[in-house]
């Protein structure tokens, strides 16, 4: 039931295994009416309907990649004018050097439209969920290896306002999990 760490340890939280995927749908349900916040399913695969099961709204992501395409654009923008505009007029074959040339401009405004988008993507994403992370405390836990094979697993976290060390346990257990893990930090 608890892992070979010592007790002098810190905890980490608990991890609980089911049996399927519709038995950790149902516990994610109960977790979330339960009033927990700090707490995570695993699965081998995607299970449609878990985010509602677990009470997720929408990822900040989306906004975070607008951000960085809005900005791509006025970048692209701006260079493109501030240079073949002010700074160097280009003339060729007599098109005007003003606002009326954008649909030149584009080409390279797409491009960074997407570059910056990806950037944000890349370095919005890390953020969020807090990588670059070298080790953490799930992978020390022998029945946390199972989840990407065979195993539905629900983890609580201590840190959790709502996490009392016994309620816990017995909520999981009354919850239908099989196996409840101590993990420790």
């Amino acid at each position: 039931m608890s892992n070979s760490s010592s007790s002098s340890n810190e905890l980490f939280g608990y991890v609980a295994e089911f049996s399927s995927a519709t038995d950790l749908y149902h516990a994610a349900e109960k977790v979330r009416d339960a009033g927990f916040r700090r707490w995570d399913v695993h699965t081998p695969y995607p299970v449609h309907g878990m985010d509602h099961a677990m009470g997720l709204g929408k990822s900040w992501l989306s906004a975070l990649v607008l951000c960085g395409g809005v900005t791509g654009s006025m970048t692209a923008l701006a260079l493109q004018f501030f240079t073949q505009v002010s700074l160097y007029p280009t003339v060729v074959q007599d098109k005007p050097t003003n606002l009326f040339t954008i649909p030149a401009f584009f080409p390279v405004t797409f491009e960074l439209t997407i570059l910056f988008s990806a950037f944000a993507t890349l370095i919005g994403l890390f953020a969020l969920i807090m990588l670059p992370r070298w080790n953490h405390p799930l992978f020390n836990s022998p029945l946390f290896s199972k989840f990407s094979n065979d195993g539905f697993l629900l983890v609580i976290e201590a840190r959790d306002p709502k996490f009392k060390r016994e309620k816990t346990k017995e909520l999981l257990s009354e919850i239908g999990a099989g196996k409840i893990e101590e993990v420790t930090y």
